[in-house]
């Protein structure tokens, strides 16, 4: 039996500082809120599944100078909602750090997925220092823990972002600490670095490739 079964519905993306819902193949549709309560409130549907991450949740393509993002066919949230025909809300924001305080998210969301940790890492955060920080945002969410899917970033590889080894390193050390507070806090738990995930030119961010790699991995682990 799946580990989450959800009902088909609409589906939501996000821009950079705005989320953008739709229901999936009518994009004529859209509209724009700061606001992720209105977000779930719109579109014909409650939000089912909230991805909370950074840019490798956004899609940014790092060929670009402004942020932008890989075309849809290849974003690994909205290939999974086009998989599953699941309501995805895209929370991943451009250069995001795991937050000090966790926001309010509707309480109807069946699953939340988390990956964050990769900019606490490149910002100098020793792989336990940006674990405990997940520890108090992941403490200090209303949702219910069965309802949280942990996901560690894949590890990185050296790169025009990441010029040091100890990088690489740190980087394969948080995936154990994830591992580790998520036993501990009861949530579940999947390690990206398991589903071959290519990374471009800086060593931290998914290729396309990478990107569709990663859904295959994320609905093998969602059966």
């Amino acid at each position: 039996m799946p580990k989450y079964q959800f009902p088909a519905a609409k589906g939501c993306q996000t821009g950079k500082d705005y989320y953008i819902c739709a229901p999936l193949g009518r994009m004529g549709e859209i509209f724009m809120t700061d606001d992720d309560d209105e977000c779930a409130e719109k579109g014909g549907g409650r939000v089912y599944v909230i991805c909370f991450g950074d840019s490798n949740t956004y899609g940014y393509d790092p060929r670009s100078w402004l942020g932008g993002r890989y075309d849809a066919s290849s974003r690994w949230v909205d290939i999974v909602a086009a998989e599953t025909g699941w309501t995805i809300c895209n929370m991943g924001q451009n250069g995001r750090e795991i937050p000090t305080t966790a926001p309010t998210f509707p309480e109807d969301t069946d699953l939340l997925i988390v990956m964050l940790g990769t900019n606490d890492l490149l910002q100098g955060c020793s792989a336990e220092s940006a674990a405990g920080k997940l520890e108090g945002f992941l403490a200090a969410l209303s949702l219910l823990r069965d309802r949280i899917l942990l996901i560690a970033p894949p590890p990185m590889m050296l790169g025009e972002w990441v010029p040091s080894q100890q990088l690489v390193n740190a980087s394969k050390n948080f995936t154990r600490c994830c591992r580790e507070l998520a036993e501990q806090m009861g949530i579940q738990f999947a390690d990206a670095g398991r589903w071959n995930i290519s990374l471009t030119y800086d060593g931290v961010h998914f290729t396309e490739q990478g990107h569709k790699a990663f859904a295959a991995g994320l609905l093998e682990e969602l059966k």
